[in-house]
């Protein structure tokens, strides 16, 4: 497909740009192409590459610009219309046009219509860009987390067993000290390339649509397995309750595994020993939800609209969850929760006071909402 951004093509059962304003286009630099119906408008999109179409809605078929848009769909259309109407407009946009001209119209009012969309394109293509470059910088970095950084740091770990454990002499009680808290350090720096490098595995798996009808029990069950050694450490029971023929959900099994798995850990992590962390699941109209509470140290009002971005971290459940748990967050956890949920097509909810606990409520659609 010819990159020419500059053409603009016409559907049009008339020829309606007056020719003193096709010129002055023209020496713009703007290309023409007019056809009088929907009949070849695919074909011409993929030869011409237009960065705009002006679409006449009386010859407009139904589905058109849903059409251009599978092929391209930074093309910024502008409907046309002799019978121009406040809802013909809002019908248009809705549709996915980008702006619309009453006719007729002058050449100033089309010039500039012309200009303003293909100013749209031009961001448009460049905000695709740099998605693009921002992803291949992402890619790399992984590749550079996974090959320089994550081998050299397991080996220093390595290591430092080694000395602990006194194969490479005795150690001073002191020695000892600062190699533990050397060893704690690393573990953590570990566990961040290790959540970064889930991520990417978590993206990589949720854009191929490696999916299938999952059933939610089977999930859960598994993820607390996986959590139950975290939880007898706290004494914390963990209660568990789904209905009986609970619908089936869509979705990748490893990935939605690695959710639940981040939210059990969380509320072990940050609830207090002896405490109890419940699961309940519900039946709603087009979707499942699963809500799973503790009774720790909470979340301060402040910080819930952000506990989901990358590497935040709320600064008294830090100083609370280290003290509760020994350990530190990385501040990636809820971030890969929240894009596996997005990937699933649904949503997730938090309710949380401080000291009394916290409740994550995930939304997924049931099968037959999707199918």
């Amino acid at each position: 497909m010819e990159e020419q951004g500059n053409t603009v093509l016409v559907i049009d059962d008339e020829e309606s740009i007056p020719g003193a304003c096709y010129q002055n286009l023209s020496r713009k630099g703007y290309r023409f192409k007019y056809v009088s119906n929907c009949k070849r408008v695919i074909s011409l999109v993929r030869q011409l590459n237009p960065g705009l179409v002006l679409l006449d809605s009386a010859v407009a078929e139904e589905d058109i610009i849903h059409k251009i848009f599978l092929i391209d769909p930074n093309i910024v259309i502008v409907e046309t219309s002799e019978h121009a109407t406040v809802k013909s407009a809002v019908d248009a946009m809705k549709l996915g046009a980008s702006d619309y001209l009453p006719k007729p119209y002058t050449c100033s009012e089309l010039m500039m219509k012309i200009s303003h969309g293909m100013e749209k394109r031009n961001l448009l293509k460049k905000t695709q860009q740099l998605h693009e470059e921002n992803k291949r910088i992402r890619e790399n970095f992984v590749s550079i987390i996974t090959h320089e950084m994550r081998s050299p740091l397991v080996a220093v770990e390595q290591y430092i067993e080694v000395l602990l454990g006194g194969f490479a002499g005795e150690l001073q009680s002191k020695q000892g000290e600062i190699l533990s808290k050397c060893k704690k350090r690393l573990q953590w720096l570990l566990s961040l390339v290790n959540e970064w490098l889930d991520m990417a595995r978590i993206e990589d798996i949720t854009a191929r649509g490696k999916f299938e009808e999952i059933d939610i029990r089977n999930i859960l069950d598994e993820s607390i397995e996986l959590v139950k050694i975290q939880a007898e450490l706290k004494n914390i029971n963990l209660e568990f309750e789904v209905p009986e023929h609970f619908p089936v959900i869509v979705g990748n099994h490893n990935a939605l595994i690695h959710l639940f798995m981040n939210v059990y850990s969380n509320a072990i992590k940050y609830n207090c020993e002896c405490c109890k962390v419940t699961t309940t699941a519900f039946d709603n109209k087009d979707m499942v939800s699963v809500r799973i509470c503790d009774n720790g140290i909470g979340i301060p009002k402040e910080g819930l609209p952000f506990i989901f971005d990358e590497f935040f971290r709320v600064q008294s459940i830090r100083k609370k969850g280290r003290q509760s748990s020994g350990e530190a967050g990385t501040g990636l956890g809820l971030a890969i929760v929240k894009k596996i949920v997005d990937a699933h097509g649904g949503y997730i909810d938090v309710e949380s006071k401080v000291d009394k606990g916290t409740c994550f409520t995930v939304y997924l659609p049931k099968s037959n909402s999707i199918f």
